[in-house]
């Protein structure tokens, strides 16, 4: 056995200076010293041994024990400073160089358009108010004077979710014009408000995306006329492009608006010439609006004898669309860090 663990002294210590990293070390450790190591083996048999032998026996293990453990130590102090070195020199910074310049976010083009469209009909007297996306039949039809067979649904092409808790019909609303029934049920003229928002309609292509972001808006006040609904869209056309653009209102129809009226402006790319853009008309449909109808006003238990009122409603898509120059819509929810990017630098952002 006094050979035995001479041998195991000297085949113990070549391992551990062999050893190239902390995990090897640690595997020879348990090699020798384990509850199932070499050494552990061997003084299991020392009950086999002559009892005059036992104690020097038993001594050499102690030595090599102790022996193999301040080897163990000093080889793992000479791997990790080794490790540390390695590891300064891998992670060394040269201060020689230049820093480097954090690349910082911007905002996305839909809400840089819509921050812009806020703010200036804030500076007008409109204040911003908010609703539900999620908004009962009535106040997403009924009380805009679209009853259950009209039409008008049809062109609205919604989506329709399970009846809530009460049994009635629910959906996601399709404009934002719910917010305005919403705020005359609860105030009383003289309304002024505006209602930025998303909305959903069953819709995708070039110029539609099944989500997308409107603002509307509604006065209500005593003696409200067309001309004022004139001037109010042509001064938040002309503010918000940033140049004297001509305007144009053509008859239209709306279930909530009589008279209702959809509103041109001149081409911002070809200035009325005719191009790809307007379809060589020189004239770009923007919004739509009207006065608001009687019905509605009655549906909310606005006296319609002594009130009237003015509504419009604009897609922020669209407008950003025609400020920033981007052609395809659907662009703007693909997430593409370059056109993301890019239009936070132009917007110096």
């Amino acid at each position: 056995m006094r050979k035995q663990l001479e041998n195991l002294q000297s085949q113990a210590l070549e391992e551990v200076e062999r050893a190239s990293s902390a995990h090897e070390l640690e595997e020879i450790r348990v090699k020798i010293l384990g509850k199932k190591g070499m050494l552990t083996h061997l003084l299991r048999g020392l009950k086999d041994v002559a009892d005059a032998e036992r104690p020097e026996l038993g001594t050499i293990a102690n030595v090599l024990k102790e022996t193999f453990n301040a080897a163990l130590a000093a080889r793992m102090q000479v791997l990790q400073h080794q490790e540390m070195q390695d590891r300064l020199a891998s992670e060394r910074i040269d201060v020689s160089l230049p820093g480097r310049v954090p690349h910082g976010g911007g905002l996305h083009p839909v809400r840089q358009a819509l921050t812009e469209m806020i703010e200036i009909f804030l500076q007008m007297g409109f204040p911003a108010m908010s609703g539900p996306e999620v908004e009962s039949d009535w106040h997403n039809f009924g009380a805009l004077n679209i009853p259950p067979d009209h039409p008008a649904r049809e062109m609205h092409d919604t989506f329709y979710l399970h009846p809530g808790r009460d049994g009635k019909q629910r959906v996601l609303r399709t404009h934002t014009s719910p917010v305005q029934i919403r705020v005359m049920e609860s105030q009383k003229p003289p309304i002024r408000v505006i209602a930025p928002g998303k909305v959903y309609r069953c819709d995708s292509d070039l110029t539609h995306t099944p989500m997308f972001h409107q603002v509307e808006g509604l006065l209500v006040d005593r003696d409200v006329h067309f001309g004022q609904l004139m001037g109010f869209i042509e001064t938040f056309l002309r503010r918000f492009f940033e140049r004297q653009l001509p305007v144009r209102f053509r008859p239209s129809f709306f279930p909530f608006t009589e008279p209702s009226t959809e509103v041109d402006m001149g081409c911002l790319f070809c200035e009325g010439s005719g191009c790809r853009i307007c379809k060589g008309s020189g004239w770009i449909e923007i919004l739509g609006a009207g006065l608001v109808h009687p019905n509605v006003l009655g549906n909310v238990g606005i006296d319609k004898e002594m009130y009237s009122g003015f509504a419009f409603g604009v897609g922020v898509e669209r407008m950003a669309m025609l400020k920033y120059g981007i052609g395809d819509l659907r662009t703007f929810y693909e997430n593409d860090v370059r056109f993301l990017a890019h239009h936070a630098r132009g917007r110096g952002v």
